[in-house]
């Protein structure tokens, strides 16, 4: 799994679901319970271009998984990460509960007020649901926590390819000249079969 050695079994693969990633790893790290195996890194983003991550945060493939604190400022030595469109909720698969938000970023080169050059590199930043934060962030504020641990995120990068989008619907699969050539038929009456 790249840099982040993990003693993991051979064949066994970092590929969580967004329900995962919320319950079994977000909700536990701003709950202060311990993880098993803790495997995701913590990381301060901002200093880092998406291509820097690797060896620095979990790396499962081409994605990269990493804890960071939740801020306005998304901005690194070489360009920023731009919001595209709004949140998804993130919800269980038994009972349809959200337990968190997930919003897409996508990086751009240069500076914001010039608009910069969008590039092919995707982050999902997880946040836990409002009202499970605002729960555990009023307990802690009678502990007398110095650190809120209800900001805790979890990020996914990864590069975007364009062979990656599939227009076709075919899932990917690649098709036979014949099968293409019966494909670009509009109207199976214009042909004529031998008797």
């Amino acid at each position: 799994m790249g840099d982040n050695n993990v003693n993991l079994p051979p064949g066994f693969r970092f590929y969580p679901s967004d329900e995962e990633l919320v319950v079994h790893f977000l909700h536990r790290k701003a709950s202060l319970l311990p993880c098993h195996p803790d495997v995701i890194p913590d990381l301060d983003l901002y200093p880092y271009d998406p291509w820097e991550l690797d060896g620095k945060a979990l790396a499962e493939g081409n994605q990269w998984y990493y804890y960071s604190r939740r801020t306005q400022n998304r901005v690194t030595s070489n360009g920023y990460w731009n919001p595209m469109g709004i949140e998804e909720a993130v919800v269980t698969s038994s009972n349809n509960k959200r337990v968190g938000m997930k919003k897409f970023y996508v990086f751009h080169i240069g500076e914001a007020n010039d608009g910069g050059s969008k590039t092919n590199w995707i982050m999902q930043e997880y946040r836990l649901s409002d009202s499970a934060s605002s729960s555990r962030s009023s307990k802690r504020k009678t502990q007398q926590k110095t650190t809120d641990h209800s900001k805790w995120v979890i990020c996914r990068v990864y590069e975007h390819n364009d062979k990656d989008d599939d227009d076709d619907g075919d899932g990917g699969i690649e098709l036979s000249c014949l099968d293409e050539v019966f494909l670009s038929l509009d109207d199976l009456e214009e042909i004529s079969l031998p008797n």
